[in-house]
């Protein structure tokens, strides 16, 4: 590990002149109810990547601190690849609670080190040699990271064969209308949740009520290449250019489901840049995040 007390750190690992799957944004402790868990959705998804045998990376920033040090140990205990800017902020946490059917609710903390990821050499090589990208709405809800993130996205070449995955992860009151439509002109995948797609129509003014309706006005608006619908327990839907995928959920003993939208994000990425087709990515995305549920976290060691 390379290391500086300000500025950007990086795995020894790290390969300059590597192709990775990049997970930017949050990167973050969440305070779980049986104890601290690593977490932010960027830094899930790159870890499922890295676990499917695919070179991933994580970007973000963390503090000068114990939580900051601690998220090195824990990337590092799991041979997970990662570019951290050290912040003069503190590290991120996020409270968590579970409902009885473990489904998390959050109190993300504001003024931390991940709402400031600053724009770099780094960061531009890294652009240079991404395959495919992961990114959100929470990271754009400060200026520094917003701005980062985009500049990240732009110079990565949009001819198709370049992934930009919006997960859109909406998450208390951090989005807005211009940041999710800026988003949804970036990518050319859109990930988003059965709340979510209904926020979403409410926050545009569609007249669609249904969400699969609404689903394929996203798509055709903004000539998405992919729209991934995940409905929880109701099943899970792609729509893509040859059609429309939907698969059941399976019924599995739920430990809790922090980390399992990410996990299926990961996992429908990685196969299809395996060469796989969207039925066949859809399916392993579906199997992976039923595993995810089953355990504890969002990075459970895989059996």
């Amino acid at each position: 590990m390379k290391q500086n007390q300000l500025g950007y750190i990086h795995a020894t690992a790290y390969n300059e002149q590597t192709e990775y799957i990049v997970g930017i944004g949050e990167a973050l402790w969440d305070m779980l109810p049986a104890g601290k868990q690593i977490g932010g959705a960027p830094a899930n998804f790159a870890y499922h990547v890295s676990q499917l045998g695919l070179k991933s990376c994580v970007v973000s920033a963390i503090g000068c601190d114990e939580l900051g040090d601690e998220i090195i140990s824990n990337f590092e205990s799991k041979n997970l690849t990662y570019l951290l800017a050290r912040t003069d902020k503190p590290t991120g946490t996020v409270q968590v609670t579970l409902t009885g059917e473990g489904i998390p609710c959050y109190e993300i903390m504001e003024g931390v080190a991940w709402d400031n990821i600053p724009f770099s050499k780094e960061l531009e090589n890294l652009a240079h040699h991404t395959r495919a990208v992961c990114f959100g709405s929470l990271a754009q809800r400060q200026k520094v990271s917003a701005t980062s993130i985009n500049r990240f996205l732009d110079l990565i070449p949009n001819d198709g064969k370049h992934l930009k995955i919006f997960d859109i992860n909406l998450r208390q009151s951090f989005y807005n209308k211009e940041t999710i439509e800026n988003s949804l002109r970036k990518c050319n995948i859109l990930k988003i949740n059965d709340d979510e797609i209904i926020s979403i129509a409410h926050l545009f003014g569609y007249q669609e009520t249904d969400m699969q309706s609404i689903a394929r006005v996203l798509k055709k608006e903004y000539d998405l290449q992919m729209l991934i619908l995940t409905c929880g327990v109701n099943g899970s839907y792609v729509f893509h250019e040859g059609g429309m995928s939907f698969l059941e959920t399976p019924k599995v003993k739920v430990a809790d489901t922090v980390g399992a939208g990410d996990s299926f994000t990961a996992a429908f990425v990685a196969t299809l840049l395996k060469g796989h087709d969207v039925c066949d990515a859809h399916k392993q995305a579906v199997e992976l995040s039923a595993f995810v549920c089953t355990q504890k976290g969002a990075m459970p060691d895989y059996k």
